[in-house]
């Protein structure tokens, strides 16, 4: 985290003062302030839990690896890398994944800075206090858990909040923190508001512990209480999948998809009617401080188009006197769908496979640009006197992009939009300027068809697989008079089918790498990915990977207990 932008965060509340001289929760340096006291009066309670949000946004907002987000992607079944920046290589070259990789640490450090900070906010809350701002805390204590347990296993269980730098923290058995995950977001979804009566829309609301609790218990093996969390958030009328256009993109080429990933249509009170917990990091009013860092997700996921001579990543507009960008801002294309995804996982008829949503062609927007290019035996773009050329084209801006062989690996190829982003004011793209997607209805439906398929009931899950797909084909649908176009049924319901069904639904917005640990399958999944290139190759897959190895950094510091390392390691 940015120094600077921690004390613009104490500034603005004043009483909030957690945890600013180390980046470690379990650091041996003593802090300079973990006093609850601090935070005992109401402005400080609600300063404490505002930071709760401050601190979340850290996780996924870090620049300083710019692969971190490739970490969760890469070296499974959905990504492959398209340039290296270095903290992501041992997530798709499995067998250099060590206790000492910054991303190992980075995941363990943050999610326990916000356990602790949850803790200081509860013991300043107070048993008898409210039931609500409890419910707040408990929420992203049991959010971080949740991720902890997943990723490494046993953790340190800790429900008060450390004052002063200790050595002999234990590892406690994940079923008790399960346990404890279980207890904490059965709190939260019992006394949160719902989500049309919190303060304001970017806080906690009783549907986002629902779905977490969720999906803690499907990892648990316990289907038929997933099922029960789910179907509240379901049945509750508040929220319904989007099915028409909606919003600020009216006016421009997109579908009703694509429109819930528009920057200013993500909220709910933007008009997207799905949203659970749209996490707000752009200009946000409500969370002091608003950036977190510098968000790299949109450098991340869109490819360096750029890059291709006749293409820009912002063109002057003279209609709206000011410059825009038609393909996503400038990317840097750090990873990529992998083939799997970009060339068997989608039917053409599949509204998320539009190329609103996955961009598949590019149209040469440079003012005034044209060229003549040879275009070699497989159809690529090389040099007008290149050996290789069969024929030549020539092109001008408004033509069909022609692509080069080497284009595909960084340059251009099959891209998810979801992760649009562009600022007038930083044409270059140093940032994303976008609320990230944390939850919405259309994964609770994949959850709960999951729950369903596991408690035995295929049939029902199928049922939540149509609602999905006859929203994705419902265009498709319309044109060909087929009205099952699209439909599964409960035949081809099975545990694979239902984690395609999440890539083509959540691409790019889940964390894959999460959900394959989550269920188990990230070795048999990632073997679907049989990208074979200098830069995507995977590698390494063993067992070991289903857990993390305990930073290196944490076993020496607990100097005074004997820490055993994850299995492999």
């Amino acid at each position: 985290m940015k120094t600077n932008k921690i004390y613009k965060l104490l500034m603005m509340v004043l009483t909030f003062m957690l945890i600013s001289c180390s980046e470690s929760f379990l650091d041996e340096k003593p802090f300079s302030s973990y006093a609850p006291e601090t935070l005992s009066d109401e402005a400080g309670i609600e300063a404490s839990l505002k930071g709760l949000h401050y601190y979340f946004g850290t996780i996924w907002s870090w620049s300083d690896q710019q692969g971190w987000n490739c970490v969760w992607q890469e070296g499974t079944d959905v990504c492959s890398p398209g340039g290296i920046q270095g903290v992501e290589i041992p997530f798709f070259n499995y067998e250099n994944l060590n206790a000492e990789n910054r991303a190992v640490s980075y995941m363990w450090e943050r999610c326990f800075l916000i356990i602790n900070n949850a803790n200081l906010a509860l013991k300043a809350i107070g048993e008898d206090g409210d039931p609500a701002k409890i419910g707040e805390a408990l929420f992203f204590r049991g959010y971080c858990y949740n991720i902890l347990a997943t990723l490494y296993g046993d953790v340190p269980l800790l429900t008060e909040p450390t004052s002063s730098a200790r050595t002999d923290f234990e590892r406690t058995p994940v079923a008790q923190v399960n346990g404890q995950i279980i207890k904490d977001l059965k709190y939260a979804a019992a006394n949160l508001p719902d989500i049309t009566a919190t303060v304001s829309e970017s806080r906690a609301n009783m549907h986002m512990a629902m779905q977490c609790l969720g999906e803690v218990y499907l990892r648990l093996g316990q289907p038929a209480q997933a099922d029960t969390v789910l179907t509240q958030i379901i049945s509750s009328g508040l929220f319904s999948l989007v099915e028409e256009r909606y919003g600020v993109a009216l006016d421009v080429q997109g579908d009703y998809f694509s429109d819930m990933f528009k920057f200013g249509n993500q909220r709910r009170s933007q008009g997207n009617t799905e949203a659970i917990w749209t996490f707000e990091l752009e200009y946000n009013k409500d969370v002091p401080g608003g950036f977190t860092n510098a968000p790299q997700q949109r450098r991340n996921w869109v490819p360096a188009y750029h890059n291709v001579p006749g293409m820009a990543y912002e063109v002057f507009d003279a209609d709206k006197g000011t410059n825009v960008s038609t393909y996503g801002g400038r990317g840097n294309g750090r990873m990529h769908p992998s083939n799997w995804v970009k060339y068997q996982l989608y039917d053409n008829d599949d509204i998320r496979n539009s190329e609103n949503n996955i961009t598949r062609h590019l149209i040469y927007n440079k003012p005034g640009w044209s060229a003549t290019y040879g275009i070699d035996a497989k159809g690529f773009r090389v040099a007008a006197d290149s050996p290789d050329a069969v024929t030549t084209k020539s092109v001008a801006t408004g033509d069909t992009a022609l692509i080069a062989a080497s284009d595909t690996l960084e340059v251009m190829y099959p891209y998810t939009r979801k992760w649009d982003s562009y600022d007038p004011a930083d044409g270059w793209g140093w940032t994303c300027i976008k609320d990230f997607p944390m939850m919405r209805l259309g994964e609770t439906y994949l959850l709960r068809a999951e729950a369903r398929f596991k408690n035995g009931n295929p049939s029902d899950a199928a049922d939540d697989i149509n609602v999905l797909r006859d929203r994705a084909y419902k265009l498709a649908r319309q044109t060909s008079g087929n009205a099952t176009l699209g439909s599964v049924s409960t035949s081809d319901i099975d545990m694979d089918f239902i984690l395609d069904e999440r890539v083509r639904e959540l691409f790019a917005e889940e964390n894959r790498r999460m959900t394959l640990m989550r269920t188990g399958t990230l070795i048999e999944r990632a073997r679907l990915n049989t990208d074979n290139s200098i830069k995507g190759t995977i590698t390494g897959l063993d067992p070991r990977i289903l857990l993390l190895p305990i930073p290196l950094s944490e076993i020496q510091r607990n100097k005074d207990v004997q820490w055993q390392q994850n299995p492999g390691y």
